[in-house]
């Protein structure tokens, strides 16, 4: 081919890469990238991509608009092919080939002139395009684990970790209580954002919330006929709303982790009621690792990511409150016992002025006690004030009462130290 014939389809490439870069370039240039004009990936995602064709679909995604910011169209038409093969029913891959068709006769003027797709729906897909790229971009830091997980209890074996301002859900395994990770997730939230608050107001809910049943496709069609589509391959009910969301007043119910309809193989980072939803492939994997009221789901506004140091730290000084707690119930010092408490305090409709009442009473009639934890899980809560959920296996001995028992309760971080706000059994 001639240069004067290459000249336009050089003119055409240019072109969507523009068009392409100021929609889904999400990370600041760096200096070698501004001298160059391509926004580059991670040198260890791009040893990844530029490997043998990786056989899921993200991955191929990311690797085929990485070729188009290069200007290797042929390259990014073979491995959306590729795609599209694998996954037949994803709108976002129809999307970019068209564009790569199109850029071959002219240059075009947005993302999507080649389908005649509506604002909307052009919106959503850039949108989704977005996100999925940006975990490349900024990938999950390397030895360092989300705050939320400070201790994981022996019939934990999973975590999942959901982040609602990334569209993204982290899986961890538990190792002798410590979080590992093992793979993360794109998914769709509600419509509206997150801080769900009433019924049908379209958010995801914030909070740490536990799978309370599975749904298979079977029962779904049983209990919801022809809508059983909507969730796909199947659906994993959540607690919500849990004690704190009921104290705070917040509403609504049925929230689920669940997959999306067959003829769809993935919806828009905002395109729920709700609910967390994945594809059904990603549903699949993430539901062999969800145990029903073992595997904690940690739904945040933004994943806080430490290293293994400040975990540690932070993790002993909850345990060390927690267990100053325990020592001083069994001491049968009530004033003691109750510093631990905040003025907040309620639980089943009790105040702390009655919590304390009670409290004295029992313990006069005791002369001695033991108290012992186990299975201890520690969660920190997420949102603007400093939280956690604490749940353990709690065994009691007295000299008039021997009790066993599943406690949760919520602490806060206030005047410098950790107090109980909520506690319950169940």
């Amino acid at each position: 081919m001639s240069a004067r014939n290459r000249r336009p389809h050089f003119k055409t490439a240019t072109r969507l890469i523009v068009v392409m870069a100021g929609v889904l370039y999400v990370a600041p240039p760096t200096a070698n990238s501004m001298s160059s004009g391509i926004v580059r990936l991670p040198k260890q995602v791009m040893r990844d991509l530029l490997a043998p064709l990786p056989s899921k679909p993200e991955p191929l995604l990311v690797a085929t608009l990485q070729r188009i910011r290069e200007g290797r169209l042929g390259e990014a038409l073979k491995i959306v092919d590729r795609l599209l093969e694998i996954e037949p029913n994803y709108r976002l891959a129809h999307l970019i080939k068209g564009d790569l068709l199109l850029a071959r006769s002219k240059p075009l003027s947005t993302m999507g002139d080649a389908n005649g797709a509506s604002g909307e729906v052009v919106s959503d897909l850039r949108h989704e395009a977005l996100v999925r790229l940006s975990r490349y971009q900024a990938p999950p830091p390397a030895n360092a684990v989300p705050s939320a997980l400070l201790q994981l209890a022996p019939d934990q074996p999973y975590a999942v970790v959901v982040d609602t301002t990334r569209s993204r859900l982290f899986v961890y395994r538990n190792e002798n209580g410590v979080p590992r990770y093992v793979s993360d997730y794109y998914i769709t939230i509600g419509k509206k954002g997150f801080e769900k608050a009433k019924e049908g107001d379209q958010r995801t809910p914030i909070g740490v919330y536990h799978v309370t049943s599975k749904l298979e496709r079977a029962k779904l069609d049983k209990l919801y006929g022809r809508q059983a589509e909507l969730y796909g391959i199947g659906a994993w009910p959540l607690n919500y709303p849990n004690e704190w969301d009921k104290r705070q007043k917040r509403g609504g119910s049925g929230i689920w982790l669940h997959g999306t309809p067959y003829d769809t193989y993935s919806r828009a980072p905002l395109a729920s009621n709700g609910c967390v939803v994945l594809t059904n492939q990603d549903m699949g994997e993430v539901g062999r690792w969800l145990r029903i009221g073992g595997t904690p789901v940690v739904i945040s506004n933004g994943v806080q990511w430490v290293n293994q140091s400040e975990w540690q730290a932070q993790r002993a000084a909850l345990a060390q409150q927690l267990e100053g707690w325990r020592k001083d119930w069994e001491s049968l010092d009530t004033s003691r016992y109750l510093t631990h408490y905040s003025t907040r305090f309620s639980a089943d409709g009790s105040d702390l002025e009655y919590w304390a009442r009670q409290k004295q009473q029992i313990n006069e009639s005791k002369t001695w006690a033991r108290v012992q934890l186990l299975n201890i899980s520690m969660l920190r809560y997420p949102g603007a004030t400093p939280m956690a959920l604490i749940t353990f296996d709690q065994n009691y001995q007295s000299n008039n009462l021997v009790n066993q028992t599943r406690k949760r309760q919520f602490w806060a971080f206030e005047e410098g130290r950790w107090k109980i706000v909520y506690e319950g059994t169940g």
